[in-house]
């Protein structure tokens, strides 16, 4: 699969420890460290001199890089991971419950659950989990019947300010990115808790061969979407990034090294595809802490 855009979550300077614990929790996955604080850091930085900045776990072939930072954000279920348990992939029916039952039980140890594991009207084994960093899981078994679907696809809810704004959302970004459109939406068809008649129940869309889900809360909640999830996208050039950069950004004080937050408070990444490289260049770390969009000449 061609990868787009990496989902990104923030840790309290534990992200090490939690790509291990995800690489041993979640099938077929691998965590490695990818990027390091320089030795020589600004002041306010120096407890990070020369420790794991990012660590990229690989989840059945979906890439999500880790941020090792300190206490600012913290992930929370505005922003969650559907993972698919589908029997043509884990070896039958059989196979597939007991790698959910197996999942279920590593990211619920010392995590607590949003919705418990047990059948529901959409799904003969489903639960939402939220584990020990607090990062959101929905895991789910699949019908084989169906339409073929990645194993992790980012969950996006709208709630709070934004509820009823997935369908528009949604129509944003796919007008937003080449190679986009909506999947399956289905529909509330009547007024359910804060949901009205016709805000999505469930939903999806696809930027080139990534998909996510979308959907409008029915219930009030304490959170919102903020920078403890964000979506980095990796452009090829930087007419894409001024581009990019143009469409999403809306909230100007949340502009800070290539980060951004759209109008409806999804916090995003927008860096070029070569950032390894730049970042290897001298004295590339400070001049990168100076930009708010990312210009790849002043590297």
């Amino acid at each position: 699969m061609s990868q787009k855009i990496v989902p990104n979550l923030w840790f309290d300077r534990n992200a090490e420890e939690a790509g291990e614990f995800y690489a041993s929790a979640l099938p077929r996955t691998t965590s490695e460290v990818t990027a390091r604080y320089p030795a020589e850091v600004p002041d306010w930085q120096a407890d990070f001199a020369g420790a794991p900045l990012v660590v990229d776990i690989v989840v059945d072939g979906t890439r999500m890089s880790l941020i090792n930072a300190g206490p600012e954000f913290r992930p929370n279920p505005s922003i969650s991971f559907l993972l698919n348990f589908d029997p043509l992939v884990f070896d039958g029916e059989e196979g597939a419950r007991a790698a959910l039952d197996d999942t279920w039980a590593a990211l619920s140890s010392d995590g607590s659950a949003l919705m418990p594991l047990g059948e529901y009207p959409f799904s003969p084994k489903y639960g939402w989990v939220q584990d020990r960093y607090g990062v959101s899981w929905q895991l789910m078994l699949t019908d084989p019947a169906g339409e073929p679907r990645p194993f992790v696809i980012p969950q996006i809810m709208f709630a709070g300010a934004v509820q009823g704004k997935a369908r528009e959302a949604a129509e944003f970004y796919t007008s937003t990115f080449e190679d986009a459109a909506l999947g399956t939406v289905v529909d509330y068809p009547q007024a359910t808790g804060i949901a009205e008649a016709g805000n999505v129940m469930f939903g999806e869309f696809r930027v080139g061969d990534q998909w996510f889900a979308m959907m409008d809360s029915n219930v009030e909640h304490d959170f919102a979407f903020s920078c403890g999830v964000s979506l980095e996208v990796r452009c090829r050039d930087q007419a894409e990034i001024d581009r990019l950069w143009d469409a999403l950004s809306a909230v100007p004080e949340a502009e800070q090294c290539g980060w951004l937050a759209d109008r409806y408070g999804v916090s995003w990444q927008i860096v070029p595809q070569q950032m390894g490289e730049l970042m290897a260049r001298p004295g590339a770390y400070e001049n990168m802490l100076r930009m708010k969009k990312l210009v790849i000449a002043d590297f």
